[in-house]
């Protein structure tokens, strides 16, 4: 009898503590606790967004989900798709709001982070609930030794209705509102300095500069050295001294098209916690085409000056 119960005790732990990892896997995952939740009864749906590099190998059961299904068109690539075809494109992925997905990127540089961060505040701004990062992406998988399959998935369509929320978005108006000091907020500024300096530019911005009143904070702080798999937050008060902020604060992440800004927002939003944290989709790209005031802008001359030394 004792041992009856023993066992029956043993197997109702096992079950609650499947359970919790289901529902707790958080913003983050590894490779490991990926594989775990994949053979739990409610596993995860795996979004791998590196688009042709899914026919060579990926998750078993992934979905095969491109990056450029999230973004905008090439004259303005951080422009957020109209929620219509948003709507149209989760649909055909078989996507649930309340049922968890985690996103798959290359994970061969840091900066292919960015990309799943992207489709992750897309679909969290979407209504999505229960949505994870594979920390290091297919990279860490392989590296991991689990096996990766070519068989392609073709997913049962879900009907859907969704609506944007702008919680946790910029746009253009409101930025300029910052910048002409009518509104309050940290400008921050996820690019390498280069680009801050306005030695360097996106190919589609109308010209070099950053935001007036903006503090550069290159998304690589987040980043160990050489790696591709996005450091953890050891102390956020820290990271709030740094910043300059206080709790509550307004937060502008922005970049060149909202990619290395995705990786800012995704980190001090997802993984410290910080509330009011933003992200300014079409970033310079957008804005400098919109004539308003820009700082760090070099002259003519200086301008050309950079195109041919490279800024340097």
């Amino acid at each position: 009898m004792m041992y009856k119960a023993f066992a029956l005790s043993a197997a109702i732990t096992g079950l609650c503590a499947s359970t919790a990892l289901a529902a707790t896997l958080g913003p983050l995952v590894s490779a490991s606790e990926l594989e775990t939740a994949l053979a739990d009864a409610d596993a995860p749906t795996v979004l791998d967004i590196r688009g042709d590099a899914y026919a060579d190998g990926h998750i078993e059961g992934a979905v095969a989900a491109p990056y450029g299904l999230f973004r905008g068109p090439s004259e303005n690539p951080g422009a957020t798709v109209p929620v219509d075809r948003l709507e149209t494109t989760y649909e055909e992925l078989g996507l649930e709001t309340d049922a968890p997905i985690v996103i798959v990127a290359q994970g061969a540089t840091d900066t292919e982070f960015g990309a799943a961060a992207r489709v992750y505040w897309t679909l969290k701004s979407s209504g999505f609930t229960e949505l994870s990062i594979l920390n290091g992406g297919a990279q860490a998988w392989v590296n991991a030794g689990l096996p990766v399959s070519k068989d392609a998935v073709t997913p049962e369509p879900t009907e859907l209705d969704i609506s944007w929320n702008d919680a946790w978005t910029a746009e253009t108006p409101e930025v300029a509102d910052v910048v002409a000091g009518e509104q309050q907020a940290l400008l921050l500024d996820a690019r390498p300095e280069a680009f801050y300096e306005g030695k360097k530019a996106h190919g589609a911005a109308e010209k070099p500069g950053t935001l007036p009143g903006a503090e550069n904070y290159p998304y690589t702080r987040f980043f160990q050295s050489g790696a591709t798999a996005i450091g953890q937050i050891s102390d956020v008060q820290e990271l709030k001294a740094s910043l300059g902020v206080s709790d509550g604060q307004e937060i502008v992440s922005f970049c060149n098209t909202g990619h290395w800004a995705a990786t800012n927002w995704f980190a001090l939003s997802e993984m410290a916690g910080l509330e009011n944290v933003k992200l300014y989709p079409g970033s310079m790209v957008e804005y400098s085409k919109t004539g308003g005031e820009m700082q760090n802008s070099p002259g003519l001359f200086r301008n050309l000056l950079n195109q041919v030394t490279g800024g340097n």
